[in-house]
């Protein structure tokens, strides 16, 4: 039997290509997958705490940007007709009470009736690669590091919680490019929320990402932080519902929608 894909082997494969594969069980972060194809967080909760979650998401519109909220107990997605998201993505959270109780390579077993599920967008990248910034992490078949701020977002009913960041290593001269090609598409994080010293945000040590991997900077790297969609799984932790299930941080859901479709101008 032969190994399953990994990221790398997806970088030139369709969305459907690169769902089938990590239905057959293929685990990795789907940064540089199926380029210019739009990538959804996910997160699943109780119908009774849905309204709660559309709430805080449109308080929170930067790190919170809806594209899709299904009906109860629904596994299916308009952005990709014949994707089931119980198991699409390459990797599953479990939660109870607020806490993690298990990651499993598909939800089919996870998922119930009663089940919301909202998908964050988050899909700017093959734009920034396509302008000439690199993409530190996915140079080294890394996943994006995520941190967690010190900055509390707007509360909505039991939700609250901390900002939570992606961060991107770019060369100084290309900062202003990235900022202006990301501030065009706010429907998948918008402009980054802040660029440079992390202290600013919290941030002791870069090197110790609270999701993700750590990334090598190059000479000139400067750090840009665009808000993140784990800031709901921030939120999770916090408001310690009964029951959630989400994504494995950094391993999304491929659309068939194209980033272009998302951006404003």
């Amino acid at each position: 039997m032969s190994p399953p894909p990994t990221a790398a082997d997806l970088s030139d494969c369709t969305p459907a290509e690169a769902r089938a594969a990590f239905r057959a069980g293929a685990a990795a972060p789907t940064s540089g997958v199926a380029p210019g194809h739009t990538q959804a967080n996910l997160i699943a909760v109780p119908r009774d705490l849905a309204y709660d979650l559309l709430l805080f998401a449109q308080r929170n519109p930067r790190p919170c940007p809806v594209l899709e909220v299904t009906e109860p107990g629904s596994w299916r997605s308009r952005l990709a007709p014949d994707a089931d998201l119980r198991t699409d993505l390459p990797g599953y959270r479990v939660w109870r009470n607020g806490e993690v109780v298990d990651e499993v390579a598909d939800a089919v077993q996870a998922w119930r009736e009663d089940l919301v599920a909202f998908l964050i967008g988050c899909s700017f990248e093959t734009l920034l690669r396509q302008a000439g910034v690199p993409l530190r992490h996915v140079e080294q078949g890394a996943t994006v590091p995520m941190f967690v701020t010190d900055r509390e977002c707007a509360p909505a009913g039991r939700l609250s919680g901390p900002l939570v960041v992606s961060m991107r290593p770019v060369p100084a001269g290309l900062v202003a490019t990235a900022v202006q090609i990301t501030g065009l598409m706010p429907a998948v994080h918008g402009a980054p929320v802040h660029v440079g010293a992390p202290e600013a945000l919290g941030i002791r040590d870069l090197s110790r990402p609270d999701f993700g991997d750590p990334v090598e900077f190059h000479p000139g790297d400067v750090p840009v932080f665009w808000a993140c969609g784990v800031t709901t799984q921030a939120a999770l932790t916090r408001a310690a519902p009964p029951y959630a299930v989400t994504h494995v941080p950094g391993r999304m859901f491929v659309t068939d929608a194209r980033d272009l479709d998302y951006r404003i101008a």
